[in-house]
C-alpha cells in the first residue's frame, strides 16, 4: 500500500507545448493526426487524463496531464516520434509556467 501512495505522490501536472514548424502543410497535419490521437487514446485507456487544445494563433497547442516524471518524459518522446517533422514540442512542469499557476 505504501508503494501505491508513493506512486500517487510522484504524480505531478505537466504541460506539453507544441508549435507548428515553418512550412507545415495541411497534409502534414493530416498525416500525424492519427498517431497523436492514438497516443492520447492510449493515455485515456489507462485511466489518465489529458486536457488539450489549440491556442488562438492556430499554430500552438497545449496538453495538460498528470504523470510521474518518467511517464511525462516517455509521453514527450512518443509525441516527438509521432510528429518530429511537423511540430516542435516541449515539456514543462506545471509550476514552471507561472501564468498557468494562476489557474491552479
Amino acid at each position: 500500500m505504501s508503494q501505491t501512495l508513493q506512486t500517487q505522490s510522484d504524480k505531478r501536472l505537466w504541460v506539453l507545448v507544441s508549435s507548428l514548424k515553418e512550412n507545415t502543410t495541411q497534409e502534414d497535419l493530416e498525416r500525424i493526426t492519427p498517431q497523436v490521437r492514438n497516443l492520447v487514446d492510449s493515455w485515456y485507456s489507462h485511466g489518465r487524463f489529458v486536457w488539450s487544445g489549440a491556442l488562438d494563433n492556430n499554430k500552438t497547442g497545449l496538453a495538460i496531464f498528470e504523470a510521474s516524471e518518467n511517464e511525462a518524459l516517455q509521453l514527450l518522446e512518443e509525441h516527438k516520434h509521432a510528429s518530429f517533422d511537423v511540430l516542435d514540442s516541449y515539456l514543462y512542469q506545471w509550476d514552471a509556467m507561472p501564468f498557468l499557476s494562476l489557474l491552479n
